[in-house]
């Protein structure tokens, strides 16, 4: 079995007459941290748009797990977690009540709802405040909360759409780090769309895309050696805005 979990190959895609993605390819492994770096217009939150089919496509292929989104979209995105930028909890339901609805939307039976729901909150020191409604937490821990719901029915795939942006640095770090954990341990692939720098681990995959071309995948060392620089924030520069 190919231990390939995310698979973009050749994909483009335009807004009209606007060309918002051109033949983007790169793969991410089971258990690998993937980093996608882009400023502002470079074209991630539609590739994000295009992997979790809220948009279609015509020009490429994406596979899930082994499986195309296009010919087999029900097994595909049953592979799929998701954390989007802007919050999707109901903040007036208890962390508990968000979790069970998302887990029967899945056709997770109570009995494992239930099981899998505590495995998560404690995995993230959120058991305790199950019962509290999601209004009166404070940003980190309603995005624990987000990636403990992106987690109950254990996808294969989780994307991450700039999840910290906002937060405070414990709370960030202590995310990034979890996420690290996880995919160490558990084989799960992860897609993290950012633009901090200091999330990026040094294991991390990295690609780098600039008004939606690819410019650079590899890991940081390999980042910093294409872009003739000794540091990642420079690299980052030299292959997006220094660019015309």
């Amino acid at each position: 079995m190919s231990d390939i979990a995310l698979d973009v190959v050749n994909l483009s895609f335009a807004y009209g007459k606007k060309q918002v993605l051109h033949d983007l390819s790169f793969q991410v492994k089971a258990g690998q941290c993937c980093i996608l770096l882009g400023p502002n217009g470079a074209g991630k939150s539609t590739l994000f748009s295009l992997i979790t089919r809220l948009y279609a496509y015509k020009q490429g292929e994406i596979d899930l797990a082994g499986f195309n989104i296009k010919k087999k979209p029900l097994k595909a995105l049953g592979k799929l977690g998701v954390v989007f930028q802007q919050t999707t909890l109901d903040l007036d339901l208890t962390v508990q009540q968000n979790l069970r609805y998302h887990a029967a939307l899945q056709g997770i039976g109570r009995k494992k709802a239930n099981a899998n729901i505590q495995e998560q909150l404690e995995q993230l020191g959120m058991y305790e405040r199950r019962a509290e409604l999601v209004r009166q937490l404070n940003g980190g821990h309603r995005r624990r909360v987000e990636i403990a719901r992106a987690l109950l029915h254990k996808p294969s795939v989780l994307l991450l759409d700039e999840p910290t942006v906002g937060l405070d640095v414990p709370s960030r770090e202590s995310i990034v780090q979890h996420v690290h954990q996880l995919a160490q341990e558990t084989d799960l692939a992860v897609l993290w769309a950012t633009h901090l720098m200091d999330e990026v681990y040094d294991t991390d995959k990295l690609v780098v895309i600039h008004q939606g071309s690819l410019q650079a995948q590899g890991t940081k060392v390999d980042i910093m050696r294409k872009a003739g620089v000794d540091n990642l924030n420079d690299a980052f520069f030299n292959l997006t805005q220094g660019k015309s």
